[in-house]
């Protein structure tokens, strides 16, 4: 018998699992996960970003949970010996039609209690001198990290709290007995008193198991990358923005400088015939009919259609994917690019057709359902672990330490 049992062995699902340990030290505490590694999916394929939230609604999870998150990551780094650099970035416009939405960008940053700063194109080069632009923002508190390293930090002190970790067990139904569930996976039956499910590019249809309804489904979006060869990586010191296109959900192609020196190009934003699908030619005829089927995709994909085109060519021309970031950094060339990872974003799509820009969580009975945390998820992890634990009733039979959530 468990206490609670954490479905998702991402970032989101193990920072919760600490969290609980804090609050409830006498807990017994399970944490499943389906592949054989911890942050397999959204949490080991991102960019590695450590993000200020200078691009989120102002009184948003996400807006608050960032900007708290920013700090507290590089406190946990800090603490536990884990490599991280804040490095800052550079926001630029690359024409002046794009800077009153620069301006509207920096406004934003000061209303999230950001540490922005306005620069000319002069000053954007003394941080980046290979870059062209007409102006540009600098984000001092945005930094790097490896989030793998972080997650397995997080898993190491699960377990010295004394939680139940079990890679390879995938959840296959969810039975309520009584006033407890029972968690039937590929590897035998868990019991527990309380569900929480953090899976990420299964989570709505986690939710479902457990008889919830998130009332939105997951659309899959494949983000690819190319990385700049060693030769080049001079051409970047940190990291590069474009200023976001507003008829479009996802922030543009960007140059990022990893923890490990590498320096990657991307990603576009492409629909993934695949929950878990990295490549072009992964397909899943489940996952691609529920996508098709769904009447809330057709209304997106028709408000998104022209620059979802867009994505589509750049995913496919090499050439296309140069000149986007020609326009950043006129210097590259496509020879300078080699393909690299792609991560998937678990992008969670109301029935309306809109898509959900706030991390979601919703409750059940004896359950609490993470149904959409992507970017800023990663840098967010350790405050939506304190939030999620806040959400679950007081446990009448475990005796809570209430500061730990504080």
């Amino acid at each position: 018998m468990y206490d609670f049992a954490i479905i998702g062995g991402g970032i989101v699902g193990l920072s919760t699992g600490m969290a609980l340990g804090k609050r409830y030290p006498n807990a017994r505490i399970l944490v499943l996960e389906k592949e054989s590694q911890w942050a397999f999916h959204q949490t080991g394929n991102n960019s590695g970003v450590i993000h200020s939230g200078i691009y989120y609604k102002p009184g948003s999870f996400k807006a608050k949970f960032c900007h708290d998150g920013c700090r507290t990551m590089v406190e946990f780094c800090q603490e536990h010996g884990i490599d991280y650099e804040v490095c800052g970035k550079v926001i630029v416009a690359t024409d002046k039609e794009e800077l009153p939405r620069l301006e509207n960008l920096y406004q934003r940053g000061l209303e999230n209690g950001i540490d922005v700063r306005r620069i000319t194109a002069e000053e954007v080069k003394e941080y980046e001198p290979h870059v062209k632009s007409v102006g540009g923002i600098f984000v001092s508190s945005t930094g790097i990290v490896s989030y793998k390293q972080v997650c397995f930090k997080y898993a190491e002190i699960i377990r010295q709290q004394g939680g139940d970790l079990r890679l390879n067990t995938k959840v296959e139904r969810i039975v309520k007995s009584g006033n407890h569930q029972v968690l039937e996976t590929n590897t035998g039956s868990f019991v527990t008193r309380f569900v929480i499910n953090c899976a990420g590019l299964q989570s709505d249809r986690v939710a479902k198991m457990g008889k919830v309804d998130p009332q939105a489904k997951i659309v899959p979006f494949r983000g690819e990358y190319y990385e700049l060869t060693p030769e080049k990586r001079s051409l970047v010191k940190g990291l590069i923005y474009p200023v976001p296109n507003p008829d479009f959900p996802f922030l543009g192609v960007h140059f990022t400088r990893m923890i490990d020196g590498t320096v990657h190009a991307g990603p576009n934003a492409v629909l993934s015939l695949k929950r878990e699908g990295y490549h072009k030619t992964d397909f899943d005829l489940r996952d691609f009919a529920e996508v098709m089927t769904y009447p809330a995709f057709w209304k997106l994909a028709a408000k998104y259609a022209d620059e979802g085109m867009k994505e589509i060519i750049r995913s496919f021309s090499k050439a296309v994917f140069t000149k986007s970031l020609q326009k950043l950094i006129p210097e590259v060339k496509s020879e300078d690019l080699v393909p690299t990872h792609a991560g998937v974003r678990a992008q969670a799509l109301m029935n309306d057709g809109k898509l959900v820009d706030d991390f979601l969580v919703v409750r059940g009975e004896n359950s609490v359902h993470v149904c959409n945390a992507p970017s800023p998820a990663a840098t967010s992890s350790i405050e939506i672990g304190k939030y999620i634990v806040a959400q679950i009733p007081e446990q009448s039979h475990l005796q809570p330490v209430v500061s730990s959530v504080n």
